[in-house]
């Protein structure tokens, strides 16, 4: 059986990184929840944001889109395919993948390859529209599966997106992605009406 680090996940980690050598890009396959591309067994295409693909493959979308609760966690399994040290970080948008914030901009030192990338931020507390930051920090290569509980708002949405990102730490720039590797999910969010509202996001305005 295959082993897995579990956390439950809520607010942002403030955890930085440390260098690590190493020459090899970093690959993700976001296992669960379903994702909105079609990715092959070492997750691609994931380089260009906000929800993966690159510039000369955008990718086949799956066309799923996952039922799930508002204020209740939302599983995330995540398996590392390519080793980079780094983290991930995951954010929600209701109506418009638009809402997502840009990738934070990367500490970095030169290198006779150009820009290396040393660190990035991590939001703690996490803000609107992240849901969870600094996840599954790693200098070393993962044996086993990222899993963890993510809070979903209490919120109702027809087709929310759901992205996770993954920030890499001693690593050149990508042409699509820069220092990160996307991957996206879609949501059809309903609230529980047992619960208050989460005011704090956008309405969807589809409804």
């Amino acid at each position: 059986m295959r082993k897995c680090w579990r956390i439950v996940a809520g607010l942002g980690l403030g955890i930085g990184m440390a260098a690590v050598p190493s020459l090899t890009e970093a690959h993700f396959v976001l296992m669960e929840p379903s994702t909105t591309l079609v990715q092959n067994q070492l997750g691609d295409p994931q380089k260009l944001g906000p929800c993966g693909g690159t510039s000369a493959n955008k990718g086949i979308a799956t066309g799923t889109i996952s039922r799930v609760r508002g204020g209740a966690p939302l599983h995330l399994t995540i398996r590392e395919t390519i080793f980079h040290p780094g983290h991930y970080r995951v954010a929600l948008a209701v109506n418009s993948v638009n809402e997502f914030p840009p990738d934070p901009e990367a500490a970095t030192r030169p290198s006779d390859r150009g820009p290396w990338s040393v660190s990035a931020p991590i939001q703690n507390p996490v803000q609107v529209p992240v849901l969870a930051d600094g996840l599954f920090p790693h200098m070393s290569r993962p044996t086993e599966l990222f899993q963890a509980d993510v809070m979903i708002p209490n919120i109702t949405c027809k087709k929310c997106t759901l992205q996770v990102t993954q920030f890499m730490a001693e690593h050149g720039v990508n042409p699509d992605g820069g220092f990160y590797y996307h991957h996206c999910a879609d949501l059809a969010i309903t609230a529980d009406p047992a619960k208050p509202v989460d005011s704090a996001w956008p309405k969807d305005l589809a409804q």
